[in-house]
C-alpha cells in the first residue's frame, strides 16, 4: 500500500469512530435526575443514586446517561425543566426526596416512568392509586418523614431541656414540606408546652437574615425543616448555629457529622439508592404501575457530643442511650 492511501484510510476510519462513539451515545438511554439543592452539596446522594442504578446493572456514560438538573433552591424552574425533559423523550424521570419535583413532573406527562421520593403520602398528593400497585406512570419511596416530626421536637427537647422558645426555619418556596412541618410542629409543640417562632428563609441571603432575627430574639433552640435547598447549605447553617450559640435539630444526619447538634429521620443515603434501583428496573422493563411504592421504616437519632459541649449542653445518659449514632 502506498503511503498516501495508508494515510487516507487511517483518516477515514478516525472519521468514521467519533461518528460510532456519537451513536452508540445517542442509542443510550437518558433519565433526567431532578434535585432542588445543588452539585456540591448533594454530590453523596447522587453518588447513592448511581449506586443504585448500578444494583439495576446500569453504570453512567456505559449504558446510560443520567442528565442532572440542580435547582439550587429555584423551585420555580420546575415547570421548565418538566417540560424540557418531556420535549425530549427521556426514559426516567427521577425525582428522589423532592415531592414537588414529582408532582411537576406528573403534570408534565402521563407517559414518561417517573420515580419520585416523597417524606407525604403518595396517594393524598395524587401520586399513586394505591402503595402496593400505584397504577398509571408513577411510583418511588416514600420517606413517611411526616411522622417524625413531633418525635424529633420531643428528642431535641430531651437535648435542650430548658427550651421552652422555639425557632422554627422553613423554606416557603418548598411549601408543601414547609406548611406539613409547621402543621405537625404546632401540635406537637402544644402537647409539650413549647413556644414556635416561625423564620422563613428562601436565599443564601435570607438564610443570613433569618440568623440575624434569632440573634435578636435568641430562642432557646432551632428546628430547621427538611428542605433541599437548605441540605445544599449545611455548611452555612452549622456556621450560623455555631456563631450563634443555638441548639439545632436537623432531619439529616450528614449535617451532624458537619458540627449540627442533633438530627432525628430517615437515611437520605438509602432512599436516593433505592430510587435508582428503581429507575434501574424501570430501564430493563418494569412498569411503574407493577412497582410497590417502597416505605422506609427505619429512623435514626444522631447527636454530636463535641458540638453539645461547645453549647455547654450536658446530655442526660438516658437520652444518650437511645442515640443510634453519637459523633465525639
Amino acid at each position: 500500500m502506498r503511503r498516501r492511501d495508508f494515510i487516507r484510510g487511517i483518516a477515514g476510519s478516525t472519521a468514521v469512530w467519533p461518528l460510532a462513539v456519537r451513536a452508540q451515545q445517542a442509542a443510550m438511554p437518558v433519565v433526567g435526575f431532578v434535585n432542588g439543592g445543588s452539585a456540591e452539596g448533594a454530590a453523596p446522594r447522587a453518588a447513592a443514586f448511581r449506586k443504585g442504578l448500578g444494583e439495576a446493572g446500569y453504570v453512567e456514560g456505559q449504558n446510560v446517561t443520567v442528565e442532572y438538573h440542580w435547582l439550587e433552591g429555584q423551585y420555580d424552574r420546575l415547570p421548565a425543566v418538566m417540560s424540557d425533559l418531556v420535549r425530549r423523550h427521556v426514559a426516567v424521570i427521577a425525582t428522589p426526596a423532592f415531592a414537588l419535583a414529582a408532582l411537576a413532573a406528573k403534570a408534565a406527562t402521563a407517559t414518561i416512568p417517573i420515580v419520585f421520593g416523597v417524606a407525604e403520602d403518595p396517594i393524598q398528593l395524587g401520586l399513586v392509586a394505591s402503595l402496593a400497585r400505584p397504577g398509571g406512570n408513577v411510583t418511588g419511596i416514600n420517606l413517611l418523614t411526616t411522622e417524625v416530626t413531633a418525635k424529633e421536637l420531643r428528642l431535641l427537647h430531651d437535648v435542650v431541656p430548658k427550651a421552652v422558645h422555639i425557632g422554627v426555619l422553613t423554606n416557603p418556596a418548598n411549601a408543601m414540606t414547609a406548611e406539613r412541618t409547621l402543621r405537625d410542629l404546632r401540635a406537637a409543640a402544644t402537647t409539650i408546652g413549647l413556644q414556635i417562632q416561625i423564620l422563613n428563609a428562601t436565599t443564601i441571603g435570607e438564610i443570613d437574615a433569618a440568623f440575624d432575627s434569632l440573634a435578636r430574639e435568641r430562642p432557646d433552640a432551632l428546628f430547621v425543616a427538611p428542605d433541599s435547598f437548605f441540605a445544599s447549605r449545611r455548611v452555612q447553617l452549622v456556621t450560623l448555629t455555631a456563631v450563634n450559640k443555638i441548639p439545632a435539630t436537623y432531619w439529616d444526619r450528614d449535617i451532624v457529622a458537619q458540627g449540627g447538634l442533633m438530627s432525628y429521620g430517615t437515611d437520605p443515603l438509602d432512599s436516593f439508592r433505592q430510587v435508582g434501583v428503581y429507575t434501574g428496573k424501570i430501564l430493563k422493563g418494569a412498569k411503574p404501575a407493577d412497582l410497590p411504592v417502597q416505605q422506609q421504616t427505619k429512623f435514626a437519632f444522631a447527636i454530636n457530643l463535641q458540638t453539645a459541649r461547645a453549647l455547654g449542653i450536658e446530655v442526660r445518659p438516658d437520652v444518650l442511650s437511645i442515640a443510634d449514632e453519637v459523633i465525639e
